[in-house]
């Protein structure tokens, strides 16, 4: 891993094969980092980097990465780490793909920097239906973990930063109107889980213009099937 400093920022990231590149944002929650890909059904680190150039980071506070914790984090805070690390390695335009917390990671992207990707693929994209306790206990696990490590913060700090993150629903980062505006190709492999529901999934792909859903993608029988949908829509939407 290599690592870029923006102010008292210190991003770890790493950049594998070589091609037109592919952003790729891990799973794991707020634990979000690179290394995790490697624990998930289709791992981009294995399958994309004959052909393109899979770049991946740390989130702030998350693998080797670190920063500050204030009240103002929240979904832009990261998106801005992430187009600073594009920025950073030159990188004008590329693919987008993120799993988990990745789908809304990646949404976030796509509503402020549109121009900067050809095409995005989710898969199982995290997001809220019903109950958010799901998603805001995952946090405070998380948080009970870093906050010996940041005096900087304090109970206040931390509450602004959990409400930012996960007070709203749907794909939280992103709003129904900013789906419905992305006119980014997506594809989008279904969650089927309360920490992916299904309804997410099915409701970007219904909001988004231009939009599609696998359903069956994550088990052994179906990743042949997926590897093949995931490099021939990103080999579409590859500039020549």
């Amino acid at each position: 891993m290599a690592v870029f400093e923006r102010g008292d920022v210190r991003i770890d990231y790493g950049v594998e094969g070589d091609g037109f590149p592919v952003f790729a944002i891990a799973p794991g929650g707020m634990s979000s980092a690179n290394a995790l890909w490697n624990n998930a059904p289709w791992n981009p680190r294995v399958r994309l980097t004959d052909r393109y150039s899979v770049i991946g980071m740390d989130q702030r506070n998350a693998g080797a990465s670190v920063a500050p914790i204030s009240a103002a984090d929240g979904w832009a805070r990261y998106a801005e780490d992430q187009l600073a690390l594009l920025d950073h390695l030159g990188i004008d335009r590329c693919h987008l793909l993120g799993m988990c917390i990745g789908g809304p990671y990646a949404m976030a992207l796509l509503t402020a920097a549109p121009e900067r990707f050809t095409c995005a693929v989710m898969l199982q994209p995290a997001g809220i239906d019903g109950d958010p306790s799901v998603m805001r206990d995952l946090f405070d696990g998380w948080a009970a973990a870093l906050a010996g490590s940041h005096p900087e913060a304090d109970a206040t700090v931390w509450a602004s930063f959990k409400a930012n993150m996960w007070d709203g629903d749907f794909l939280v980062s992103s709003t129904r109107e900013d789906v419905a505006a992305c006119r980014t190709p997506l594809l989008v492999l279904m969650g089927n889980d309360q920490w992916h529901p299904q309804s997410v999934s099915r409701e970007i792909v219904a909001l988004a213009p231009d939009a599609v859903l696998v359903e069956r993608w994550r088990d052994a029988e179906s990743l042949p099937a997926t590897d093949a949908t995931i490099n021939a829509f990103l080999a579409e939407h590859t500039p020549a």
